[in-house]
């Protein structure tokens, strides 16, 4: 089984990139964050992996798993 691409949120000069790990393009470049999170959302969900949200500073904001998460918790 392939291990899903993670979906990138991060600033750049242009704007705000989507960009799929290993992809030589971005597939987005939106001039709000919101914008670029919304789309980044779509993308994860429909490829079943996680989008990771960097803010301004580089630093990760946020983490969210959209696929079929390894762990299996009982309760």
């Amino acid at each position: 089984m392939t291990m899903a691409k993670t979906v990138w949120v991060t600033p750049s000069n242009e704007g705000w990139k989507v960009k799929t790990e290993g992809a030589d393009r971005a597939a987005a470049i939106l001039p709000t964050q919101g914008a670029a999170i919304e789309r980044g959302r779509e993308i994860a969900k429909n490829s079943k992996s996680e989008l990771i949200v960097q803010g301004e500073n580089g630093r990760i904001r946020e983490k969210n798993s959209y696929g079929n998460d390894p762990r299996r918790t009982k309760g």
